[in-house]
């Protein structure tokens, strides 16, 4: 009788190696946001580990994150245990107040008004972010995900895909310049008329696992335009801002560049005038993505939303009309 086979032991909640093959609907996905769909519950940090380490691999080579799968590709995930996440407390009948916030929803996108501190995915100090809970609300929405982010910090409008076509589309307007993004902040002293356009590469760097960003000649292209419209005084100026790219932290980093940091940001920010504005009831970061708008490529039929500013932050622009030195003109958009 031949002896009992021996085999290594298995790792609780760690499943084998697989294989995926890449399909014509999949095609075009960045390989970090593809294996986020794959990996549930993995934090993107340990994702990104797991590609530059070699543990992922597509045709069998090294690739980096931001890899854009291709039809006929075969993908190595490798084994992941996921530790449990704590979602037992947000369950459908709980997200009442996440279905209020919705602008918008078809067959093809979602739009969400997300609130300010509340990440748009799940992380290792994050048990359930935007997506995560919008997948709950939408049990029957297998593809959905992130079209693009917004830092925790920022309110207003997420756009979301609900099918992998969609995706992919979304993907490549944002790439080219496609999508008209505006965000409404308050940042630091008086915005001079003439700076109206910043053009400065930004460059990433992980500290302590945290993202920081700084203008370097060697990062990567980003531009943002500024309009002013309202001035308080020489102490703070409301600007509407559109971003031709959408680069990490970018407005957070441009504003602080050109010496006019974005109120409330406790990264890129000014400490004393961040405590200055708590006097007007500031909380948070002044930071709202406020519209987006594009042309479906296919059709060319327009597609637009809008999130309205906030009422905390409408509180502290009245406040700063009240208390502060009002500006010339109010030409604050209608809400």
């Amino acid at each position: 009788m031949n002896p009992p086979q021996k085999h290594p032991p298995q790792r609780v909640g760690a499943p084998a190696v697989r294989h995926q093959d890449i399909d014509v609907e999949t095609a075009g996905q960045r390989l970090d946001n593809y294996l986020l769909g794959q990996l549930k519950g993995v934090p993107r940090s340990h994702v990104y580990r797991l590609i530059r380490s070699g543990q992922v691999r597509v045709n069998s080579g090294r690739t980096t994150p931001s890899y854009r799968l291709q039809a006929g590709d075969r993908v190595r995930v490798p084994p992941v245990g996921v530790r449990p996440a704590a979602v037992h407390v947000a369950t459908p009948d709980r997200l009442d107040w996440l279905a209020e916030r919705i602008l918008y929803e078809d067959s093809r996108v979602l739009v969400i008004d997300k609130p300010a501190g509340f990440a748009v995915h799940g992380g290792s100090s994050i048990s359930l972010g935007c997506i995560e809970a919008l997948r709950l609300l939408r049990p029957t929405s297998k593809d959905l995900e992130l079209a693009h982010r917004l830092d925790r910090g920022t309110s207003g409008c997420l756009l979301l895909a609900k099918r992998r076509s969609a995706l992919r589309v979304l993907h490549a307007l944002l790439r080219e310049g496609r999508v008209d993004k505006r965000y409404l902040t308050v940042v630091k002293g008086r915005w001079a008329e003439d700076l109206s356009e910043i053009d400065a590469p930004l460059v990433t760097r992980r500290v302590g696992g945290e993202a920081r960003v700084k203008v370097d000649a060697s990062g990567k292209e980003a531009r943002s335009t500024f309009r002013v419209l309202d001035r308080f005084g020489k102490t703070a100026s409301l600007l509407e801002v559109t971003i031709d790219t959408g680069r990490t932290h970018q407005i957070r980093v441009h504003a602080a560049h050109a010496g006019h940091p974005v109120a409330g940001d406790e990264r890129y920010g000014d400490d004393d005038f961040n405590a200055y504005l708590k006097a007007f009831g500031l909380q948070r970061m002044f930071l709202h993505a406020h519209s987006l708008s594009f042309e479906w490529p296919e059709t060319g039929e327009p597609f637009s939303v809008s999130a309205p500013l906030p009422e905390d932050l409408k509180a502290v622009l009245t406040a700063l009309e009240t208390k502060g030195v009002k500006g010339a003109a109010d030409r604050r958009p209608a809400s």
